[in-house]
C-alpha cells in the first residue's frame, strides 16, 4: 500500500509530506530503497519519536508495522531470547511473553513503540543506572543497507561499528528489520513499589543520589510550575520486580495478568492554550498532593508503574493544533548546580510543563549517536507558545557549557553545530554511514536539519 501523507512525530508539529510506502517483506524494502530517488527513503514505526526523526519531506518513508510476526520465543535458554520482526510493537511483545514468565529488560515511557524504532533511537527506561538501554540486550539485529544487502550484525561480529552506529542512528544506516533479545525471567506481572513525597529539588536529588542504587527502577516526577521553596517538589517512585510470594492472594490467581486499562481517546478538539498557568498548577497540585507521603511495597501492576499516560489514546491532542515540545537533556552527575539552574529557568520563563520526569543514567554504550551517559537525565513537555524557542536556546546553552545532550528522537530544534558539540564521537558514526550508504539514500527531516546528508 503506497499512499501520499502528512507525517509528523508524536508533538504534532512540524509536518511535512511524503509518500508512505508500508512493505511486506524484506524484499520488498530492498525494491523500494533502489527507487528511493533524490529525496532518499527513510524507516518508519508508530510514529512515537517526537520530532522530525522519522519525516521525509517529498521522498519515502516505509512505514514497517506490516513486519510485525513473533518469530521464536526461547523461554529454556540461558538467557532466554525472542526473534522478533521490527515492525512488532512492545506492547504486543509483552502481552506474548508474560504468558512464558518472560519481560522485556528495557521499557520506554510508552508500549507504542515497535521493536526497529527501539533500536533505533536506543530507548532507555526506569531502569537505566542499574540494566542500560535497549542496545545492551541484543544478541544481533538485521539491517537492509543502501545496497539492498540484508546483514546480521552482532556487536562484536565482522562489522561491530555497523551494529554500534545502527543502535541510536536514527534509522541512517539502513532499514532495521528483525533483532533477537535477551530477556528477563518473571514470577509475576507486578512490581513492588516506593513511593516518597520531596520537598523540593535538592531533597529530589540527595535522595535519589543516595538511595537510586538499591533499587531496579527509579523515576520522579516533579513541579516546575510551583515557584518558591516548593520548586522541583516531587514523586518519587522506586521499586522491583515483584515474586509471586510478594502478591496478595487474589492476583496469585493470574499472576501474568496483563493489566492495559484504557480511559479512552481523546478526540481532536481541543483548542490552543489548554495547557496554561491555571491548569499546569492546578494538575501540578493534585499530582503531588495524591501521592502517598511515604509508602513502601506497594504492589502496582505493568500500566500503572510503566506507562500511565498509555491509559489515554492520543493524549497529545490536549496541547492543541499547534503541537507541544518535549525537551529531554543528560547533564553530568557533577553538573548538578547547573542542572538546578535548568530548573529554575523553566519555572521563571513563564513556559508551563506538567510533565517533567528525571532519572539517573548509568554508563552508556558503544553506540556513538545513544543518548544516555552518566548523569542526570529531565524531560519536559511544554506547549508551543511565543518565549518557547527563547527558553530552549537558554537551556541549550546551559547544557551544552558542562558537556551535556539532548535526545535526538526528542528533538526537533537543535542544529547541526550544536549537536557536533553534544555528540563527540559523531565523526564515529559519520564514517560508518559513508561506508555504507556513500549516496545518502537514507535521509529524514531531522538528518537534512543537522546536516547528516
Amino acid at each position: 500500500m503506497t499512499e501520499h501523507s502528512e507525517l509528523h512525530g508524536w508533538g504534532r508539529a512540524g509536518s511535512s509530506a511524503a509518500r508512505l510506502h508500508r512493505p511486506e517483506s524484506s524484499a520488498d524494502i530492498a525494491a523500494w530503497i533502489g527507487k528511493a530517488g533524490d529525496r532518499g527513503v527513510i524507516a518508519r514505526g508508530l510514529g512515537r519519536s517526537y520530532g522530525d526523526a522519522a519525516q521525509n519531506a517529498g521522498g519515502t518513508a516505509l512505514d514497517l508495522t506490516g513486519l510485525n510476526r513473533i518469530l521464536m520465543i526461547d523461554a529454556e535458554g540461558e538467557p532466554p531470547t525472542v526473534i522478533v520482526q521490527a515492525g512488532v510493537s512492545l506492547d504486543s511483545l509483552m502481552r506474548a511473553l508474560l504468558p512464558c514468565g518472560l519481560w522485556v529488560p528495557v521499557l520506554p515511557g510508552t508500549r507504542q513503540v515497535t521493536i526497529g524504532g527501539a533500536i533505533a533511537a536506543d530507548v532507555h527506561g526506569k531502569n537505566h543506572h542499574s540494566q542500560g538501554s535497549f542496545g545492551d540486550h541484543l544478541e544481533w539485529l538485521e539491517l537492509i543497507t543502501a545496497d539492498g544487502t540484508e546483514h546480521r550484525l552482532t556487536a562484536d561480529g565482522p562489522d561491530p561499528d555497523l551494529f554500534w552506529a545502527t543502535i541510536g542512528g536514527m534509522g541512517l544506516t539502513g532499514v532495521i528489520t528483525g533483532a533477537k533479545l535477551r530477556l528477563q525471567r518473571v514470577e509475576s506481572a507486578y512490581f513492588t513499589v516506593d513511593t516518597d513525597r520531596t520537598r523540593d529539588l535538592d531533597d529530589l536529588m540527595v535522595r535519589m543520589s543516595s538511595g537510586d542504587d538499591d533499587y531496579t527502577y527509579s523515576v520522579a516526577w516533579f513541579d516546575s510550575v510551583t515557584r518558591g521553596p516548593g520548586l522541583g517538589r516531587a514523586v518519587l517512585t522506586r521499586g522491583e520486580k515483584a515474586k509471586l510470594s510478594e502478591l496478595p492472594a487474589k492476583l496469585r490467581r493470574d499472576p501474568m495478568k496483563f493489566a492495559a486499562p484504557s480511559f479512552g481517546t481523546f478526540p481532536d478538539v481541543f483548542p490552543g492554550g489548554l495547557v496554561n498557568r491555571a491548569t499546569g498548577k492546578a494538575f501540578s497540585l493534585a499530582w503531588y498532593f495524591k501521592a502517598p507521603r511515604h509508602k513502601v511495597s506497594q504492589i502496582q501492576d505493568i500500566t500503572t508503574f510503566f506507562h500511565p499516560l498509555d491509559m489515554f489514546g492520543e493524549w497529545n491532542r490536549v496541547y492543541g493544533p499547534a503541537g507541544f515540545l518535549q525537551y529531554q537533556f543528560a547533564v553530568p552527575f557533577s553538573a548538578g548546580e547547573t542542572f538546578a539552574e535548568c530548573v529554575r529557568e523553566i519555572a521563571n520563563s513563564g513556559q508551563i510543563s506538567c510533565i517533567n520526569v528525571l532519572k539517573r543514567f548509568g554508563e552508556g554504550n558503544r553506540a556513538p549517536l545513544s543518548f544516555p551517559t552518566p548523569g542526570w537525565t529531565l524531560a519536559v513537555d511544554f506547549p508551543i507558545t511565543d518565549g518557547l524557542d527563547r527558553l530552549c536556546r537558554r537551556l541549550d546553552e546551559l547544557v551544552l557549557g558542562v558537556g551535556g545532550r539532548v535526545y535526538l528522537a526528542k528533538d526537533s530544534r537543535i542544529d547541526a553545530a550544536s549537536l557536533r558539540m553534544m555528540y563527540p564521537r559523531l565523526d564515529d558514526f559519520l564514517a560508518v554511514r559513508r561506508r555504507v550508504d556513500p549516496d545518502g539514500v537514507f535521509v529524514s527531516d531531522l538528518a537534512r536539519r543537522l546536516e547528516l546528508v
